[in-house]
């Protein structure tokens, strides 16, 4: 079992930034590919971004790619999502979410466990 807890969510102003963390617990979190994946009212849930493992290679969201990073540091069994020049459309909740099968999955379906969620919302 792995447990993730999301952090960093806020309210920020268009153009501004902010990082999201999630924490993990349970298993060896080195073993999962990590990723985010948003979700925005009366939207369905989106792929942003992932991380593999083992080689920490990435995989970005088209609408994200040159403003979101996402790394890991196994040390801490945290991973992150840095995201800079913020927009509106960047509004929704944020979740995290961690794979078995390590490699650079988009759909939700390939994701075995979740985190509750934290909310970012971006002004204009």
């Amino acid at each position: 079992q792995v447990q993730l807890v999301e952090s960093g969510g806020g309210l920020v102003q268009a153009g501004g930034s902010l990082r999201l963390s999630c924490a993990a617990s349970g298993r060896t979190f080195s073993n999962y590919a990590m990723a985010w994946f948003r979700q925005a009212p009366g939207k369905e849930r989106d792929f942003v971004a992932v991380v593999s493992n083992p080689f920490g290679h990435t995989y970005y969201a088209d609408s994200v790619k040159g403003r979101f990073t996402i790394s890991r540091d196994s040390a801490k069994n945290t991973v992150y999502l840095q995201m800079n020049s913020l927009k509106p459309e960047d509004t929704a909740v944020y979740y995290c979410a961690a794979s078995f099968g390590g490699g650079l999955y988009r759909r939700e379906s390939e994701y075995n466990y979740w985190g509750q969620g934290t909310q970012v919302t971006v002004s204009s």
